[in-house]
């Protein structure tokens, strides 16, 4: 978990897409019966405004009120990221409330023309889906009353799509397996696959709808390999906005890299006139699922977390002083001598440049899959981190966490995927048209 992820609340009411600011609100279909009330206008959250409605009868309230009295709780609904552009959605979009995490094999005798039609599929549903309208096939009507509520659908291919696929002279030098970690305790099937698909929304229902559908869409041509199911916190759930939390309890969000940033692009997207030609303005994509230890960690002394991190666990801040964005003093020592930031914290290991200037645009989701019988709980963080190539990215940061990260003996990595993300699908085009039409 390095110490650069996505601040969960920096943008408007009705984010866009974080590069390209193409997003809307849109209006979409009247709400109750004669009311001509937008169903999208009646969706929201207590949390923009401060107000509290019962679990019974508040949004039927807001249905029979006339139609100039009704002010939404919020515009949560509303969010909607377009599906076409330069990168793919779901990328440098803020953190989602809710995500799924699916990778699927294709079946067997399946090859590059049935791949090219399942994409075709999964691009079609995402366009719909992402416009707050039903899919095309079989709809479940699970997301029936709800807006978009920002939901965004990106799609991968793994290390072997390219054998089962007859395409292997396309596959990029940056997709070759991950090395081995010492602190891999990796399920094997739960981790790669041919194809990846992050599913992200501010509505927890408008999430499982897409899965639904891109699980249908699938058919006969793949199946489901691993689905992992994630969250964060809701937009509005705080007073104004901030970094999220992990479930360990520390702010974890500090030092992302910004799109603003000059050099962002060259860190996260493959430049235009990359190798291979059909990865233009795409990405490479790490996902692990990391879990957290949270007996052990939540029997240590709150200074004793925070010497783990590097940061004051109240709200983010260095222990060198200052606000969570101020500059971290890694020589500062204490009256003893002491470094203030401890050598082994992880904060400090996990710098770009503590790592030549090795840096990740970090998008996680956090996980509960419940407890076992010894009351342990199975939870921790999808990891989810986007770079231009992992080699220069997440390999030696990782590598560096190997070699005495204090945060180590509190987590372990059960699963472990590495997938190529093409850039964004042009109007007319689908999602990985250009590797499989090319």
């Amino acid at each position: 978990m390095a110490d650069q992820s996505i601040p969960q609340a920096r943008t408007p009411k009705t984010p866009g897409r974080g590069t390209a600011g193409q997003t809307t609100g849109t209006d979409g279909a009247t709400g109750a019966a004669g009311t001509g009330i937008s169903r999208r206008r009646l969706l929201g959250t207590a949390g923009a405004t401060g107000l509290v409605l019962g679990a019974a009868g508040g949004a039927a309230g807001y249905a029979a009120a006339p139609a100039g009295a009704v002010t939404p709780l919020a515009s949560v609904g509303e969010g909607r990221v377009m599906f076409h552009g330069k990168h793919q959605p779901g990328i440098t979009d803020r953190l989602q409330a809710r995500g799924h995490l699916i990778a699927f094999d294709l079946a067997p005798g399946a090859g590059r023309k049935e791949a090219a039609a399942l994409l075709r599929r999964w691009s079609d549903t995402a366009r719909r889906l992402m416009a707050g309208e039903r899919s095309a096939q079989g709809d479940t009507d699970v997301a029936r009353d709800a807006g978009p509520s920002s939901l965004t659908l990106t799609f991968g291919f793994g290390h072997s799509f390219f054998a089962r696929t007859g395409l292997e002279k396309q596959r990029p030098v940056a997709l070759d397996p991950l090395p081995d970690f010492s602190s891999d305790r990796l399920d094997k099937a739960r981790s790669n696959g041919d194809l990846w698909v992050q599913i992200g929304a501010d509505d927890a229902l408008v999430a499982f709808h897409a899965l639904r559908a891109v699980q249908k869409d699938a058919g006969a041509a793949a199946r489901v390999r691993w689905q992992m199911n994630g969250f964060n916190r809701s937009p509005g759930a705080t007073a104004h906005p901030m970094t999220t939390r992990n479930l360990m309890g520390q702010v974890d969000g500090t030092r992302n890299p910004e799109p603003a940033e000059s050099d962002f692009d060259r860190r996260v997207f493959v430049p235009a006139d990359g190798d291979p030609a059909w990865m233009a303005h795409g990405s490479y994509v790490v996902v692990r699922r990391i879990r957290m230890l949270l007996d052990d960690w939540e029997k240590l002394p709150v200074k004793e977390q925070e010497n783990v991190i590097g940061r004051r666990k109240s709200d983010g801040a260095p222990l060198s002083g200052g606000t969570e964005t101020s500059e971290m003093d890694l020589e500062k020592t204490d009256s003893e001598g002491n470094l203030v930031v401890p050598f082994n914290a992880h904060a400090r290991i996990t710098r770009p440049d503590q790592n030549g200037g090795a840096a990740m645009l970090r998008r996680p989701f956090s996980y509960h899959d419940g407890i076992d019988a010894d009351g342990v709980p199975d939870a921790g963080l999808l990891f989810v981190c986007w770079q231009a190539d992992p080699l220069r990215g997440f390999v030696p940061v990782q590598r560096k966490l190997d070699r005495g990260d204090a945060l180590t003996p509190f987590i372990r990595h059960e699963a472990s995927g590495l997938f190529a993300v093409p850039g964004g699908a042009a109007e007319g085009e689908y999602v990985g048209q250009r590797l499989l039409e090319g």
